[in-house]
């Protein structure tokens, strides 16, 4: 609900509101982002604590916004801290000051950034409120949107500038919000890693007058730092505190700052990485930013973290799979790497299909002479030596088996050592001075020469149109370097999203899958287009619990693709039960990749049972609530639990990552659950134990752990 008194504006979610007002002087400034505030006139009480600079006898008093909350402020008029925006105009320099202008209601609208993935209503209450900012004297005009969902407690902004003027200026930074919150003391959370170890969230103090810019550079939102940052009260924990929540849509460079000033008072801003961007916008132009989801929780990390998982759910994924039922499917990597035949792989489908598999997925090595990493990326016509009548012919083969047939494509890259490569070797990114990078013995094309991306899409869809495939693993195993320009990267990914999207488009029954180097470009920007990512190249159960766990914070467990794999675990070498593997993977989209063919006959009895479950589980992946109950980053345990919207039904996974000595149980700790009915009576159909609601979330149980390395425990409860 947006409503407006007077020079106040107020935006109300499911249970935030959002207060800024427009000052005397015409700046735009926050008064109140947290708990329910009635709609009122707020700017004669705001303008009370408003700072003037100190001034000489005589002198004009003037407006202090080194200290004054702007909702996008600029540089170098009275305000030297981070800026929202940097321009610089046709006079010579960076000076803009922006004012307020106008304001519009858009009822019922989700106003889209241009090109850029972005929200939508879909069936829920939702309106925009555009603010128009100016520089009078520039003619350079800001538009701010404010989306407000009225069942939600995520607020989404962006902004919109625009070259009124008759001469060419050139943006240096646009972000898509900046946010001045009051002074209080403030932690931040961050999610950085690597390769096999992505997003580890890394908690910190901010402290007085310190900057810190959680970044990256590589072309995509990669495994590094990711583009969610949540920053909270030192004693908020998962169930309690303030905490606020910042999620940039888009896969390309990023950059959050948060920036404590001398006084204390925290700015935010968060949008496109101004390393090495500019953008020129001609008279008339304009530029959108990426939208930021920016969420607030009295209730913790736990109450953010589900309110971003329905928000997603709900209004960003567009894909028709977000609450369909996805295939148990067995991947080929893991079993063969490069090396298989037409024969070894069906031998593994028939397996699978004996078991309760769904979905064989073909990946690398399928395609050209690909028999390692060093060609053939760009040459994707199959191998006749590997498969005699082709994809087609093998996907035939596999339809007789009774399984469905997906594709590991990588279509974004190039081989040094390919026909496409010697035939076209100005398609990559590269600078004119210096011999391009190679990296993986590959190269990326060029995706905004139009000629580059049609070849792309035209490959795709060549490939779709004449195969049965009803699954997409997309793929994108290095960064982009050789940058040729400025704003390069945000050119290139809006061409991304222009190829994602008319392919999602064409071919809604064919479900995608995001993948980048593991768990890179896992961001909300992808999630418009693909329903699910891979999370991590690291498959080890004990590893998948940190990772599935970190992940969960800012997005949906059934975004995150888990695969049982064999054992010793082929990244970490690591041993662990067949069944701990799965009950670790239950949490999100499951699936194998490991030759089935080498269990025994009790473990691929075992499977089957595993894939019963998981069928039965899906109903709480794609629409339950997830809770956070242990976390491994900070005890020897871990333990989750997903729970039915209603309350009736939750699956609960316990690990213990190393054994303790055996000992009498009253001195372990009890675990309590949440998102039940206190005044439910709840069946564990696992163990045939029967709790109270009350005692399960009150009192908490004790987990009858066994006494080894890598245990785990669950529990399938249901409301009698």
């Amino acid at each position: 609900m947006i409503s407006v008194n007077n020079r106040t504006f107020h935006l109300q979610g499911k249970t935030y509101c959002y207060v800024f007002y427009v000052s005397p002087e015409g700046y735009l400034l926050n008064f109140h982002y947290g708990k329910h505030l009635p709609p009122a006139d707020y700017a004669a009480e705001a303008g009370l604590l408003l700072e003037p600079y100190p001034q000489l006898r005589g002198e004009p008093m003037r407006q202090n916004l080194s200290t004054w909350p702007q909702e996008y402020p600029t540089y170098g008029h009275l305000d030297m801290r981070e800026p929202a925006l940097e321009v610089e105009n046709g006079f010579g320099n960076r000076i803009t000051e922006l004012r307020f202008r106008e304001y519009r209601i858009l009822k019922g609208e989700a106003a889209a950034p241009e090109g850029l993935p972005g929200v939508f209503a879909g069936s829920s209450p939702c309106d925009t409120l555009q603010i128009t900012l100016e520089d009078s004297a520039l003619r350079l005009e800001v538009v701010l949107n404010y989306i407000v969902f009225d069942d939600s407690d995520i607020l989404v902004r962006n902004a919109v500038i625009r070259n009124r003027s008759g001469v060419a200026v050139r943006l240096t930074e646009a972000s898509s919000f900046s946010l001045d919150l009051p002074i209080r003391d403030y932690e931040a959370v961050s999610f950085s890693g690597d390769w096999g170890r992505e997003r580890r969230p890394e908690r910190f103090a901010l402290h007085q007058g310190s900057s810190v810019e959680i970044a990256d550079n590589t072309g995509r939102s990669t495994r590094w730092n990711n583009p969610f940052v949540m920053v909270c009260t030192p004693e908020s924990n998962e169930e309690y505190g303030d905490v606020y929540g910042f999620n940039l849509i888009y896969s390309g460079n990023h950059s959050t700052v948060l920036a404590m000033d001398t006084a204390n008072h925290l700015r935010i801003r968060q949008g496109i990485s101004p390393r090495n961007f500019r953008w020129d916008l001609a008279p008339g132009a304009s530029f959108a930013t990426p939208q930021s989801m920016l969420g607030y929780s009295a209730c913790g990390f736990g109450g953010l973290s589900r309110a971003y998982h329905a928000f997603l759910k709900a209004h960003l994924m567009k894909s028709a799979f977000v609450f369909r039922k996805r295939p148990v499917l067995i991947n080929s990597w893991e079993s063969f790497y490069f090396d298989f035949t037409e024969e070894s792989l069906l031998s593994l489908a028939r397996t699978a299909k004996d078991v309760g598999v769904e979905l064989f997925v073909l990946d690398d090595g399928w395609f050209s002479k690909r028999s390692s990493a060093r060609s053939s990326l760009g040459d994707w016509c199959e191998s006749t030596e590997k498969l005699p009548q082709g994809i087609a012919g093998f996907a035939q083969k596999l339809r007789e088996i009774g399984l469905d047939f997906g594709l590991w494509l990588e279509p974004e890259m190039v081989s040094l050592d390919s026909d496409l490569y010697r035939a076209h070797p100005d398609w990559i990114i590269r600078v004119p001075q210096a011999e391009p990078v190679q990296y993986r013995f590959q190269y990326v094309l060029d995706l905004t020469k139009p000629e580059v991306l049609d070849f792309v899409q035209g490959t795709v869809c060549r490939i779709l149109d004449s195969v049965p495939i009803t699954y997409i693993k997309w793929d994108m195993n290095r960064m982009i370097s050789d940058v040729p320009r400025p704003g390069y990267v945000h050119e290139y990914t809006l061409a991304f999203y222009r190829l994602l999207s008319a392919l999602t488009e064409k071919y809604p029954g064919v479900l995608f899958e995001g993948c980048a180097s593991g768990g890179g470009r896992f961001d909300a920007g992808l999630l418009a287009y693909c329903p699910q990512i891979w999370p991590s190249d690291n498959t080890d159960a004990m590893m998948r619990l940190k990772i599935q766990y970190a992940t969960s914070f800012a997005y949906p467990v059934s975004t995150i693709c888990n695969h049982i794999s064999a054992v010793p675990n082929h990244q970490t070498h690591r041993v662990t039960s067949l069944e701990t593997r799965a009950n670790v993977a239950y949490a999100g989209i499951f699936g194998y990749e490991l030759d089935l063919r080498r269990l025994t006959p009790e473990e691929l009895t075992q499977v089957r049972s595993q894939i019963e479950t998981a069928r039965a589980l899906q109903p709480l992946v794609l629409d339950g609530d997830f809770y956070r109950l242990r976390s491994p980053f900070e005890t020897n345990e871990c333990a989750w639990a997903l729970v039915s919207r209603d309350a009736s039904r939750a699956f609960v996974l316990c690990s213990r990552v190393l054994a303790v000595i055996a000992r009498n149980r009253y001195y372990d700790p009890r675990l309590c659950l949440k998102g039940l009915d206190e005044n439910a009576v709840y069946r564990d159909v696992l163990h045939g134990t029967q709790y109270s609601g009350a005692l399960l979330m009150n009192r908490g149980i004790v987990i009858d752990y066994p006494v080894e390395d890598f245990a785990t425990y669950c529990l399938l409860l249901e409301r009698i």
